[in-house]
């Protein structure tokens, strides 16, 4: 049997780059504010405190229950009558995932039904945990962060925490929307491969597609990076697009600080025993181990490129500037000899002296009916000669 639950959304498209979007401002400074504040407030606390935040989601309960034959799929709002039915149902897999912290009662329930650890608990709850995967008395717990670059040009990730157990899946966060519903389509089919399977390799499936999901990530931020980059080499550049050179800057670098941890949880898992994850679940983790590097590389390697790209517009600043000091200095140049002349003639020497005498030497030009056109014939013959000079030796143009 088998009813719909609702759609998560679909991975993130590449963003539309207008030119308007580089002074637009990012959304998340209210998230960020509130974790800060949860912080504080679990300055001091007891290890274990559960604390949830002001603006959190209210929870949403979804249950897929599946064997090789059938498969359950809907939504629950009572939490009581989720449990009984997982309880009701010992022979089939259960994936719980619950979307919103927003009622901490139902937290501690939840916490409580599956002798989940406060301290675990805890870290779900706080939402900002590194990557990491620890043992339990049941499983694993496992915590992974989900990314998407958004249309406001800004890395957002978000936390998945799961719990394995011997037969479910416990999976917990913040957002309603996610990037886990190629799980959830291959679930549905009656062929799929985790139906037949434990639920560790369910969990592997949803760290596997997180880690996928790196990529279309990545993929947005590249093209973006193109895109900066050409509007550097068209000369379209100005101050807004170094602050948007240096922010995505930022975001590799915090993406990179989200993916090594990621690298690091998985490589754990494949050094744990057999009895923990067996044999043929661990092969399944080491192409997980593998994406992981990748994205690391790519990661990296959009880092190097950035990097370039500042190096790249500070020197067509540069040029552009040369390029102004060029023109200003030709012009300098053809007004100083100009200058020169003008200042000559500038000069007070009279030509009759105290005494009536002439002084011939004193500028006679200065009386000649034709000494002023001359002299503004002379200064123009000064500019030719000049442009000229200045054409053939190639200032005049970009060679």
């Amino acid at each position: 049997m088998h009813s719909p639950t609702s759609e998560p959304t679909s991975p993130p498209a590449h963003p539309n780059l207008a030119e308007d979007e580089l002074t637009q401002t990012h959304p998340n400074l209210a998230d960020r504010a509130a974790t800060r504040q949860a912080h504080e407030q679990a300055v001091g606390s007891r290890p274990g405190t559960l604390i949830v935040r002001e603006n959190a989601l209210k929870p949403r309960l979804f249950l897929i229950s599946y064997n090789d034959q059938i498969i359950a799929d809907r939504e629950y709002h009572d939490y009581g009558a989720l449990f009984a039915f997982v309880q009701e149902h010992p022979d089939h897999k259960h994936w719980i995932d619950v979307r919103g912290y927003g009622d901490l009662g139902l937290m501690q329930r939840i916490q409580d039904d599956f002798k989940i650890h406060p301290l675990m608990m805890e870290d779900v709850l706080n939402d900002y945990q590194r990557a990491k995967v620890e043992e339990t008395d049941h499983g694993l717990f496992l915590v992974s962060r989900m990314t998407e670059f958004t249309n406001m040009l800004d890395i957002d990730d978000d936390q998945l925490s799961i719990f394995t157990g011997p037969n479910y899946v416990l999976s917990f966060q913040d957002d309603y929307e996610d990037c886990l519903n190629a799980v959830r389509m291959r679930l549905l089919s009656t062929r799929s491969t985790i139906r037949r399977r434990t639920p560790l390799y369910l969990a592997y499936a949803l760290t596997d597609v997180v880690l996928d999901h790196y990529y279309p990530t990545m993929a947005a931020i590249g093209d973006y990076i193109e895109t900066l980059e050409d509007r550097i080499l068209t000369g379209r550049s100005d101050r807004r697009l170094l602050n948007r050179i240096l922010h995505i800057k930022k975001d590799i670098i915090r993406f990179r600080r989200l993916v090594y941890p990621e690298r690091e949880k998985i490589s754990e898992i494949l050094r744990m025993p057999e009895e923990v994850v067996p044999e043929d679940i661990k092969a399944y983790f080491k192409d997980c181990y593998d994406h992981a590097i990748q994205a690391l590389d790519l990661a990296e390697t959009y880092r190097e490129t950035v990097s370039s790209l500042v190096d790249l517009y500070m020197s067509n600043q540069s040029n552009r500037m040369n390029e102004v000091m060029k023109v200003l200095t030709i012009i300098s140049s053809i007004f100083i000899p100009l200058s020169f002349v003008v200042g000559l003639y500038g000069m007070n020497f009279q030509r009759e002296g105290p005494d009536g005498r002439i002084n011939y030497l004193n500028m006679p030009e200065l009386y000649s009916p034709w000494g002023y056109p001359v002299l503004l014939l002379i200064l123009f013959l000064i500019v030719v000669f000049q442009l000229v000079y200045f054409y053939r030796k190639g200032w005049l143009t970009n060679r």
